[in-house]
């Protein structure tokens, strides 16, 4: 993969960048996953990742999954912010489907 620099709040990293997807749905809906590989956690994350997962439309966010500078992991949900105990990437992945869809109706 290319290393990337990711750049958050005034801070640079040299990232990998491991997974970038982004699906449009026929009801304008947006998913769009972005996962990078970070020299060192991004705190108060201890993970070496940083991610952005969302799912919703133009301004709007429904479903939100990333860690940040300061925040660490947390999820959005229509809404509401509140912490996420990251643990696996495939975890991360699987609660965020999930999140999807129940709000798209199984879909």
């Amino acid at each position: 993969m290319t290393p990337y620099v990711l750049q958050c709040h005034n801070w640079h990293l040299k990232a990998e960048l491991l997974f970038h997807q982004r699906i449009d749905y026929d009801d304008g809906a947006i998913v769009e996953m972005v996962l990078w590989r970070v020299p060192s956690p991004v705190p108060p994350s201890t993970h070496g990742l940083k991610y952005s997962l969302f799912y919703g439309r133009p301004g709007v966010r429904d479903v939100g999954y990333d860690n940040e500078r300061g925040k660490g992991d947390h999820r959005h949900f229509q809404g509401t912010e509140a912490a996420y105990a990251f643990s696996t990437v495939e975890q991360l992945m699987a609660d965020f489907w999930s999140d999807v869809w129940a709000l798209r109706g199984g879909k």
